[in-house]
């Protein structure tokens, strides 16, 4: 169905039968009222009829008509237009379109059953003054002259108006048909304030409001925002009404309890304008969203509980029910409470409830411990000497643990320390009940005690004692020979740097010979010759066996020389004289010789 120029075009086509029928209507629909267009086929006859005009065309072979497609009024998609190229369509329908209706079944509401609407006001026109631009007695000269395009101004928005040109020369003059444009609609004005609304809960609101007045063309939508009262000026929630016959729309995912400011935006294709005030609005209270699970500091018997306001409270919180293994145990406004009473190191159930005037909600369930203690009691370990430089250590689990044990720590003393510091020899998280300390001294008594760990702390045992097995003496000392007289050597020593055992006896030598054998750490030697040269070495014993120090050698002080000087003198001319002497029978020392000389020099005058 096509109206162009001033005809009402009807084509159909069923299987390869096409039929036309042509309705000549002039310019009996420009009164600027409502016009009535029914289109109908019945057996082999089509007609048109607008008004009291009618057409009609006899196609005896018109195949029955099956509609099973999507029904297009006014116009088809961009999308499709390629698959009906023989229909030389054109601007799709442009104005107001009501009771659309069929032959069977009820009147077609276009404002709830199209999918889209373009250019069309699909609930009813505005009065407009389209008789005088639409008249073809009334038409107004435009333009006169030689060029071939001319450009009108001034003209209404949103007014369809006929144009056809007519060229003439002294010979007479030719008419084109007429053709119709319609100016563009204006953006709205003088919005209204919406005038009602009332909260369907706390997340939705419905909005009523008044069709504006004085709009130039067709609304295609409203448009509702939602502002915070005293927030930012951008929009919380706005919600797009694509039927613009409605006059009410639901702004939905609002906040509980919350203060609005709501307007209004009316859209033409020209633009959209918003209403100057806004009609304020306080959404109703809910239940609150994101309960918080508790929190707690725990201790060995009690609990510290706390916990925060929900993340969305939707209202005011009226009551806290704090729920310890599905039983409450307590209920009030405050955010903390201490439960007492609990055993060390057990899991507790908590949930927490909040509510408002409109409902309650229930966090997650969440599992808190009391704080763990150390072990009660923790059993001295056992000992046992594997060898000289080895003991293997063995422990039980504490029957107490009083929460979960994390670590065994394995302390350790020496005699030599007089028991006072205690080193750290094993710490692990392992768990193991067993541990063999390596790299021991022979011969050494060791206390040994054990810590076992919790994350409440540690608990030591008693300390155990064990002796390595003694082994030869390591690291016997050099001896240190001091002479104080020429005839005999102070002699001393230290204790073996490792003994390995109990030091039985210590052996002197001198120059390969025993000199002395005893406990003793020193020893004098005597009847030595002045300035002799010995050798000195300690032995040290134990039960295990014996073992020698390093070699050592000194001399005995130094006395004055024993016996003559022999000197002999030869003659080698009248300046010379030289001398020889021989050494005296006992030097007892390291010689030095002096030449004492008197008489006569000679000197050169």
């Amino acid at each position: 169905i096509e109206l162009k120029s001033g005809i009402l075009n009807i084509f159909l086509r069923t299987g390869v039968v096409f039929t036309q029928v042509d309705l000549w209507l002039g310019l009996s629909y420009c009164d600027g009222k409502w016009n009535e267009v029914a289109v109908s086929k019945e057996g082999s006859v089509i007609s048109a009829t607008m008004n009291e005009l009618r057409e009609q065309a006899l196609e005896p072979h018109l195949q029955q008509l099956k509609v099973n497609s999507p029904v297009y009024v006014g116009g088809i998609p961009p999308e499709i237009q390629s698959f009906y190229r023989e229909l030389g369509l054109e601007q799709g329908f442009g104005g107001c379109m009501k009771d659309v209706k069929f032959t069977r079944g009820a009147v077609v509401n276009l404002a709830s059953v199209s999918s889209s609407a373009v250019r069309v006001n699909l609930d009813g026109c505005l009065s407009t003054d389209s008789v005088v631009n639409c008249r073809g007695n009334d038409s107004i000269l435009v333009y006169r002259g030689k060029e071939q395009s001319v450009y009108e101004s001034a003209l209404q928005p949103f007014t369809e108006y006929l144009y056809r040109v007519v060229a003439l020369n002294e010979g007479g003059s030719v008419s084109s048909a007429w053709t119709q444009a319609r100016t563009r609609e204006s953006v709205p004005q003088n919005v209204p304030t919406p005038s009602r609304a009332h909260s369907i809960n706390g997340y939705s609101i419905e909005v009523t409001w008044d069709k504006p007045a004085g709009v130039i063309g067709v609304i295609e939508k409203y448009i509702l925002k939602a502002y915070e009262a005293d927030g930012p000026t951008v929009p919380i929630i706005s919600a797009e009404l694509a039927d613009a016959g409605m006059l009410t729309g639901v702004l939905r995912g609002l906040h509980p309890f919350t203060n609005y400011a709501v307007t209004l935006t009316a859209c033409t294709l020209a633009g959209c304008t918003e209403s100057l005030h806004a009609l304020n609005i306080s959404t109703p209270q809910e239940a609150p969203e994101d309960v918080q699970s508790p929190t707690a500091i725990s201790f060995p018997t009690f609990l510290l509980m706390s916990w925060s306001p929900p993340k969305t409270p939707n209202g005011i919180i009226t009551q806290y029910t704090l729920y310890m293994n599905g039983i409450p145990i307590y209920s009030g406004n405050g955010t903390k409470y201490v439960v007492k009473d609990l055993a060390v190191f057990t899991p507790y159930q908590f949930m927490l409830t909040a509510c408002t005037l409109a409902g309650c909600e229930n966090s997650s369930q969440v599992t808190l411990f009391t704080a763990q203690l150390p072990p009660s009691h923790v059993d001295a370990p056992v000992l046992t000497v594997l060898d000289s430089r080895t003991i293997h250590v063995q422990w039980k689990e504490p029957v107490e643990v009083n929460g979960i044990l994390d670590r065994y720590i394995i302390y350790m003393a020496t005699k030599e320390q007089n028991f006072t510091k205690w080193n750290v020899i094993y710490n692990s998280t392992e768990l193991f009940l067993d541990f063999t300390i390596p790299q021991l001294f022979p011969g050494t008594e060791y206390l040994i005690k054990l810590a076992a760990c919790t994350g409440g702390g540690c608990s030591i045992s008693e300390a155990s004692t064990a002796v390595t097995d003694e082994s030869t003496p390591e690291g016997v000392s050099a001896p240190k020979a001091q002479s104080y007289a020429s005839d005999s050597f102070n002699i001393s020593w230290t204790k073996p740097e490792y003994p390995n055992g109990i030091i039985t006896s210590y052996g002197l030598y001198m120059d390969g010979v025993l000199l002395q054998n005893s406990s003793q750490l020193s020893c004098y030697a005597y009847g030595l010759a002045p300035w002799s040269l010995h050798s000195f070495r300690v032995q040290a014993c134990t039960a295990k066996g014996c073992a020698l120090g390093p070699l050592v050698e000194a001399r005995t002080m130094e006395a004055a020389p024993e016996g003559m000087v022999d000197v002999f003198t030869t003659v080698d001319g009248s300046k010379e004289v030289q001398l020889k002497w021989l050494a005296p029978n006992k030097p007892n020392g390291k010689l030095t010789y002096t030449v004492l000389v008197t008489g006569l020099f000679y000197a050169d005058q």
